[in-house]
Parts: C-alpha cells; sequence; structure tokens
C-alpha cells in the first residue's frame, strides 16, 4: 500500500483521525475498506487543516464511482478540526491488486 500523507504539521493526530475514517468507507462489492485496498493514493493537509485526497476506483467502471468519492469527502469533513475537504479521482496510475495492503489479500484470499 502506498498511501502518501503530506502533512503542514498542526495538528499531529491529523493522519491517525483519517486514517481511521477511510477504514470505514468501503466499496459496496469488496468486503475491504478503501484504504486497505490501496485506493487512496494520497492525502495533502495544509496549515489550516484543509484535506485533500487524491483517490482511484478498482476501475474506471466502478458502479461506485458516483457516490464512493462523496462518501469519503463527507466523513473527512465531518472530522472534528478538518476545514474542508476536497477528493479527487485520478486514474494514472491504474489500480490494480499489488496496490492491496496484507491484510486486504488476507482478507480476500490472495495469500
Amino acid at each position: 500500500m502506498q498511501t502518501t500523507f503530506i502533512n503542514a504539521g498542526t495538528v499531529p493526530e491529523m493522519e491517525e483521525r483519517i486514517t481511521s475514517v477511510l477504514k470505514t468507507c468501503y466499496d459496496p462489492e469488496i468486503p475491504v475498506d478503501i484504504f486497505e485496498l490501496g485506493l487512496i493514493y494520497k492525502v495533502a493537509i495544509d496549515a489550516d487543516n484543509n484535506v485533500q485526497v487524491e483517490m482511484t476506483l478498482t476501475s474506471p467502471n466502478c458502479p461506485a464511482a458516483g457516490t464512493l468519492p462523496g462518501e469519503v469527502e463527507q466523513r473527512l469533513a465531518d472530522i472534528p478540526d478538518v476545514k474542508s475537504c476536497l477528493v479527487d479521482v485520478v486514474f494514472d496510475p491504474p489500480w490494480e491488486r499489488s496496490k492491496m495492503s496484507e491484510v486486504a489479500m488476507l482478507e480476500l484470499g490472495f495469500m
């Protein structure tokens, strides 16, 4: 898994809070959270606690494309001390199974 955090350092626990929230978001077709699936590429937190997320989907035709990014954005915006949140969906690099964590691979029976 290769999530990159860029943190201005205003709230040291913010990365942990964000990670915890991301682990509550699921692709409805896969019983593993989006963080462990490797769908979160980058999380940037500025000095005012504005959060910007780059994420992808398992495929461009993912049925959750219309709902999942908005759900992620809303859940992160609801974290205390987060001023705002913006989620950008990207497809470069494309998601592939190697982006999953060991936890996800075990859960899905790939290990």
